[in-house]
């Protein structure tokens, strides 16, 4: 796998091209790539640009010193069901013999499983009480509710989190006459008071989402569209807030119980569209798959990509316009220096911060000429995230029984996960923390800190390879307030070492501003999603990525609206080794 692509960091004053793709995360590349594979141009003809020194926008692989395995401090997993993603890195099925791959891209990557580890030794602790991951479930089988300290109401009584999740979903779809006479067989409920199951496909879930009507007579809500709902409110009408406290707490994630739009929320919590789903992720790191992509597009004649340069603004008013619509101004970021380009077609492959970064004054973007595009890129709400990834001097939690997957707690920390051990020499990788939402201001007074957290030599890692790590360290305040919560998480049956070296990556941070989006409630996604891939019907403007996506947080999102863009306003043909039936979405 070689992740040693060419970044040109230099400029080209008035560069002409057809094709002019700013962002070089996943959509960008797609769309690079697919638009030159096919033949729609050269790859002269389409340039990618850049801020950034490195590829893949929101996904970050690393190695750290004394590890031969990689970290995530990006997105780091993907589902089977997630065809896109999972043909780019597996191969496809050919039709004449369902046995084998094919593969699409040259470069190899090695799918693996992503270890969720066993519920059994995996922890839970909330409101200082600490359980194994399958409490829930263990009482129930001896015919029991398992008792917390959350005052649920009696019929919520003895309910996991994820349980509890479907419920609600379960009692909001058959509460509405037309979902139960058109899905029920879809929508069951088992044996137990506690087993749901959603058999509703992707596109079955984009029929019910604009239509479904929210129907319990004594609800402030009642009749109302269920995407017009937030979803703490329906929740909170449904359970109590204790219950929603429960819930944000145990299921691991603010961002999945934020005020967000409940018809979007409801597919996403209940099991990412198909039964069976296998979590899987790439043993040369996740981030390969951006590399992968680019690698595929940089073997064309012409291909660049001018990385750290900065898109300031575009416009139509121009010297060159009677051969090329579109005037862009870069910063070259080594020289500090302005540049142009002219471009036919403009891809803004970007979250909703890297947009609002953009001058907003310019035709495009201006509120006072076009107010809905101002709006719809506001219809997403940017999710803070961070991560810390800790190297340890040996697996301290395999001493507990854990050997992969992640605990949760009400702890600002929130999750760990436990990302594998160097088998040479014992060091070991701890993802220790996994803050979003409610969690960002408690941590960024400590992140804000001028003291960073002193490396250590380590087994295998030298001081020299271990100070080329010094500006991506946290403080050494977080770092303490860490490990007292790692403590208080893992209990006393066990003593956690200091760490020799931390990892640390705010996605707030410009230009990404967020790890994830998710919907507003009130928007119609069903009509926001198209109107951004083409937001000016005379403009050759197009917005793609995984915030104005139906599958926010993941990178097929950001594939499926690039692979829509490129087949509505490209005239590209649906990728040969995409199966025929796989739905792409509204």
């Amino acid at each position: 796998m070689n992740k040693n692509t060419y970044l040109n960091t230099g400029l080209h004053p008035d560069l002409k091209t057809e094709v002019a793709i700013i962002g070089a995360g996943t959509s960008g590349l797609y769309t690079a790539y697919r638009l030159v594979t096919d033949k729609k141009f050269t790859a002269g003809e389409v340039q990618i640009f850049d801020m950034n020194s490195k590829l893949g926008g929101r996904l970050e692989s690393v190695i750290m010193p004394g590890m031969n395995f990689w970290g995530e401090l990006g997105g780091m997993r993907y589902l089977t069901s997630q065809e896109i993603v999972t043909t780019l890195i597996e191969g496809y099925i050919p039709s004449d013999n369902p046995n084998i791959r094919i593969p699409v891209l040259k470069d190899k990557m090695t799918p693996v499983p992503f270890p969720m580890g066993e519920s059994s030794k995996l922890l839970m602790y909330l409101r200082k009480e600490r359980f194994k991951q399958d409490a829930w479930t263990v009482a129930q089988g001896q015919n029991q509710k398992l008792p917390t300290r959350y005052y649920l109401n009696n019929n919520d009584f003895g309910f996991s989190s994820d349980q509890l999740f479907n419920k609600i979903i379960y009692d909001v779809l058959m509460a509405d006459s037309w979902v139960a006479a058109t899905y029920g067989k879809k929508i069951k409920q088992g044996p137990s008071i506690y087993d749901y199951a959603f058999e509703l496909t992707s596109r079955d879930w984009d029929d019910i989402k604009p239509k479904l009507v929210y129907n319990f007579p004594n609800s402030p809500y009642n009749k109302r569209k269920v995407n017009d709902l937030g979803f703490w409110n329906l929740i909170k009408d449904q359970v109590s807030q204790e219950g929603y406290e429960f819930l944000a707490n145990a299921g691991g994630y603010y961002s999945n119980t934020i005020n967000w739009n409940s018809a979007e929320a409801f597919p996403y919590m209940v099991g990412d569209f198909s039964a069976g789903t296998i979590y899987k992720t790439i043993e040369e790191g996740y981030d390969s798959i951006a590399y992968a992509i680019a690698n595929s597009y940089m073997d064309h004649e012409g291909a660049c990509i001018w990385s750290e340069n900065k898109l300031l603004t575009f416009t139509k008013e121009h010297p060159s316009k009677d051969t090329h619509k579109y005037e862009l101004t870069f910063l070259n970021l080594k020289t500090n220096t302005e540049w142009k380009v002219y471009a036919n077609t403009l891809v803004l492959a970007m979250p909703r911060k890297s947009l609002e970064l953009l001058d907003q004054n310019n035709f495009f973007f201006n509120i006072n000429e076009n107010s809905v595009l101002n709006n719809n890129i506001r219809s997403v709400i940017m999710e803070p995230a961070f991560k810390i990834l800790m190297g340890f001097p040996h697996p301290w939690w395999k001493e507990l029984g854990i050997d992969s997957g992640h605990s949760i707690t009400d702890l600002p920390m929130r999750q760990c996960y436990y990302f594998g051990t160097d088998a040479e020499n014992d060091n070991s990788m701890l993802l220790g923390s996994y803050g979003d939402m409610e969690t960002e201001t408690f941590w960024k007074a400590l992140s804000d800190d001028k003291v960073l957290f002193e490396v250590k030599a380590a087994k295998s890692a030298s001081l020299k390879e271990l100070h080329q790590l010094n500006d991506v360290q946290a403080t050494k305040m977080m770092v303490g307030e860490l490990m007292n919560q790692l403590r208080e998480l893992h209990g006393p049956d066990v003593t956690i070492p200091e760490p020799y070296v931390t990892y640390f990556k705010d996605w707030t941070d410009e230009p990404f501003g967020a790890g994830y989006h998710a919907w507003k409630a009130g928007f119609s996604v069903e009509n926001v999603m198209p109107y951004m891939r083409k937001p000016v019907a005379d403009e050759q403007i197009h917005i793609c990525g995984e915030a104005y996506s139906d599958q926010q947080g993941w990178v097929e999102g950001a594939f499926c609206e690039a692979e829509k863009m490129l087949q509505e306003y490209f005239g590209l043909d649906r990728p040969f080794w995409l199966p025929k039936d796989y739905y792409l979405g509204w």
